[in-house]
């Protein structure tokens, strides 16, 4: 019997070690789903319960009517234009951005003089509120008295109409969006370019590669997880504009034509405009969910494809790819 209970102790003791591996991971990730239940799909649902029902502000919950709030919105002129609009703008801020941020991270990646200087430089813009970066660009794309026309005119070219026509005003507003969001965009690139061993870039420099040949060859196939992510991200934050065509102009209602309102706008102007009909904005909203999750799916499987084309130059610096890509991709992926 004296015997028996310190083997039964030790069993129990092994039995909730097991017990608490098992369990502890989850107890240890339950607060973010707790919080995503409570801020992000419970809001998600309840929407899709509202965009069902004539709702509005004052008289609040209506009647059931279906699908009749997604076929009002769907056949109204508004959402045409605001799904153009927001469709140009994203198009014209998120791939530029890219692209930028990652030529910009692969330059100070390099031995560069100041090397903490510049790399904290290019995060300044994303610091500055979106409220005040409208503003400024709003009074640098005037068309009267805008220092962009004034500039242009030096030139000899015309005013353009930022602000009065369609595509110049997704121009100006897209370049507020490239300006804020390009420089936080460089540093994540920034990141997972520090994190590929060294030992590739060395033996193509012995093997004669050119800083634009490792650059295509090498860095850019083994940025793939983070290229999928910023593409992902962009798509996300793009789509839902609204802080800077919210602040383009003074009336902030996308323009007299609507030629730069966006899905979040029409979304708010539907809710907390004269109309304040809660049902149509959620349907709207429940539109813009679908039609990210779409797009968020094909950029997935575009930018997987196109990313992970490529590889080493020759045999050396191929097996030191080889050897090295798959803990640098699966590093970066956590």
């Amino acid at each position: 019997m004296v015997n028996r209970t310190p083997r039964a102790s030790m069993s129990m003791r092994d039995r909730m070690g097991k017990l608490d591996v098992k369990v502890s991971p989850y107890l240890y990730i339950a607060p973010f789903f707790l919080l995503f239940l409570i801020t992000g799909l419970f809001p998600i649902l309840y929407t899709g319960y509202v965009s069902m029902h004539d709702w509005d502000l004052i008289g609040g919950q209506g009647e059931w009517i279906g699908l009749q709030n997604y076929q009002a919105v769907i056949d109204a002129q508004g959402f045409s234009k605001a799904l153009r609009n927001t469709f140009s703008i994203f198009l014209l801020s998120s791939v530029p951005q890219v692209i930028m941020a990652i030529f910009l991270a692969y330059t100070l990646d390099a031995n560069l003089r100041a090397k903490t200087f510049w790399r904290m430089g290019v995060l300044v813009p994303y610091v500055v509120a979106p409220v005040a970066v409208g503003l400024i660009f709003a009074k640098l794309f005037a068309e009267g008295s805008g220092l962009i026309n004034a500039a242009l005119g030096i030139f000899g070219v015309d005013p353009i109409g930022w602000q009065s026509s369609i595509f110049p005003s997704h121009i100006a507003i897209a370049t507020m969006v490239n300006f804020r969001w390009t420089g936080y965009n460089t540093l994540i690139f920034l990141a997972a370019m520090q994190a590929i061993p060294r030992d590739i870039y060395e033996a193509a420099i012995v093997d004669g590669v050119n800083r634009v040949q490792r650059f295509f060859r090498i860095t850019v196939p083994m940025l793939r997880p983070t290229i999928i992510f910023v593409v992902i991200t962009s798509t996300i934050g793009g789509l839902q504009i609204f802080d800077e065509p919210r602040m383009f102009d003074t009336t902030g209602l996308g323009g007299a034509n609507r030629q730069w309102m966006t899905m979040t706008m029409y979304i708010y102007e539907l809710g907390w405009g004269p109309r304040k009909d809660f049902g149509q904005a959620s349907a709207v909203a429940w539109l813009l969910f679908l039609i990210i999750l779409v797009i968020g799916m094909v950029n997935f499987a575009i930018t997987r494809r196109i990313a992970s084309t490529g590889g080493a130059p020759n045999r050396r610096t191929r097996r030191l790819f080889k050897s090295q890509a798959r803990p640098v991709s699966e590093g970066a992926s956590r």
